[in-house]
């Protein structure tokens, strides 16, 4: 749908220089007839994009609101515990936990960003012209913030197994680091080339080369 309206963008901006040629009696149609026409011939097309996008946005929108409940948890949760005398946590002095702190506190603002621009989608009204920028930049950012706050996540969790288990397994690091990269490159392998594709096809269109199209 993006492309097709891309294509009318390019051809009524070329028709307007020879319509400033001619006389009005020669062309009655006006800028609405055809916009009107455009979007009456397109309206199955609108219907499996706008249906597409509430798709994705409300799978994507379940993982961004379980990663708010873990990181919003995890914010009145030290891995360890308190001290019972101060209250303060007891890994407080260690550099992991200021990992963890920030890790928790990045993931939660991202996840949030990420719910509001998904919100967004699901409450457009999903007109024509929204699908020329509005739409796919809301839905890039989306996912932007989205593969943000799961990586933020992963290094919450990570660093919060660090500060418990550092002490009796020294080498616990490194499988932690692996394991917490697998999930991350998962996600960029399933979901960047659509990622690129709709950042092409929205801020570098190349309307007259080949370019795979995304609905």
């Amino acid at each position: 749908m993006q492309r097709e309206l891309q294509w009318f963008k390019v051809l009524e901006a070329t028709s307007d220089i020879f319509q400033k040629m001619l006389p009005d009696s020669i062309n009655p149609t006006s800028k609405s007839r055809n916009w009107d026409d455009f979007v009456e011939n397109r309206k199955p097309l609108l219907q499996v994009a706008g249906q597409w996008m509430k798709d994705r946005s409300e799978s994507c929108i379940l993982v961004s609101t379980l990663i708010i409940t873990v990181a919003f948890a995890g914010a009145f949760t030290a891995p360890g515990g308190n001290d019972s005398s101060t209250g303060m946590p007891i890994f407080l002095k260690k550099g992991s936990f200021m990992v963890f702190t920030v890790a928790d506190a990045l993931a939660l603002f991202s996840s949030v960003t990420a719910t509001l621009m998904f919100l967004a989608i699901l409450t457009s009204r999903y007109l024509a012209e929204d699908f020329l920028s509005s739409l796919p930049t809301k839905m890039i950012l989306g996912l932007t913030f989205l593969f943000l706050s799961l990586a933020f996540m992963l290094v919450l969790f990570s660093s919060a197994l660090t500060l418990i288990l550092s002490e009796q397994l020294t080498w616990i690091y490194v499988p932690i680091t692996f394991l917490a990269a697998i999930p991350v490159a998962l996600f960029a392998i399933l979901h960047l080339p659509l990622y690129f594709e709709m950042m092409v096809s929205t801020y570098c269109p190349r309307l007259y080369h080949p370019l795979k199209l995304w609905k």
